[in-house]
């Protein structure tokens, strides 16, 4: 992984506020994209009585807790989603600023974890990831390639035909192997989303881990009670953290794999629990 100058505290601290900003604007899109609503206008408002938040209202996290959770105007309470996803966002770009440095790479590294904060959250609650992200975001990382320093062209198109190649075939197959879908075509265009930006091996390594992930979160869901062997769950967030991962620390566990294995994954079987394709 290219790095660029490292990150002082005082830069830490701006690209956490900044990053908290980029969090409550994210919340918009998460509310209303799903909703076929405008991101940009009307302005932000209480969902429940529809008044107009002022600025300092507006202000991430602070707001939050300055209004102690409840609308100003009608007493609402407001959902713990929107600090939850501000100070997640704050801090996951304090995490990649850390990790990469100071560069371009780390701008269009802070859009591509934007993005899948946004497909995540809305992948959980309405099992869809939505064409509008996916699509310009894969154009944008495409277009990333021609600046300097950045992943080369035919790396990132390989990284894409590769992972939504991967995730495909296995939207194809599963049904002969399992009698069930196992994916959706909105999982397909986020594998591709992510091969753009992570080029391989890194995209591979992104989904061996979430999908181990998601077995391990799903059996674990299992055996507390808190799921039905079979019952489907979103897999976007899997394949989101395994992004991450894969972004932070990809030429790590690439480098220590290969130190200790011939070549190849092993893969464990993964066909008691079932995922929930995103359309």
């Amino acid at each position: 992984m290219e790095r660029g100058l490292s990150l002082t505290p005082v830069a830490g601290v701006i690209l956490f506020i900044f990053g908290t900003v980029v969090g409550s604007f994210l919340n918009v899109c998460i509310y209303r994209l799903p909703l076929n609503q405008s991101i940009i206008r009307p302005r932000s408002h209480c969902p429940n009585c529809g008044a107009k938040l002022k600025a300092i209202e507006n202000i991430p996290l602070i707001s939050f807790l300055w209004l102690k959770g409840r609308c100003g105007y009608c007493g609402a309470k407001i959902s713990w989603r929107y600090p939850i996803i501000e100070l997640l966002t704050g801090l996951i770009y304090l995490l990649v600023g850390w990790r990469l440095g100071m560069s371009y790479h780390l701008f269009f590294s802070l859009f591509f974890v934007s993005a899948l904060i946004a497909i995540t959250f809305i992948d959980l609650e309405h099992f869809l990831i939505l064409n509008k992200i996916t699509y310009p975001s894969i154009i944008i990382g495409l277009l990333a390639t021609q600046i300097p320093g950045q992943m080369p062209l035919r790396s990132a198109l390989m990284g894409m035909f590769l992972g939504g190649g991967i995730i495909y075939l296995l939207l194809v197959i599963s049904p002969l192997i399992f009698g069930k879908e196992g994916m959706g075509g909105g999982d397909v265009k986020l594998a591709a989303l992510m091969g753009v930006f992570l080029g391989w091996p890194k995209v591979f390594l992104a989904l061996f881990l979430g999908a181990a992930i998601g077995a391990v979160v799903g059996l674990s869901l299992i055996g507390l009670g808190r799921a039905k062997r079979g019952e489907y769950i979103p897999f976007g967030p899997f394949l989101s953290l395994g992004a991450i991962i894969a972004l932070l620390l990809g030429d790590e566990i690439i480098g220590w794999y290969l130190g200790i294995s011939d070549f190849g994954f092993r893969i464990s079987d993964f066909a008691d629990f079932g995922f929930r394709g995103a359309v």
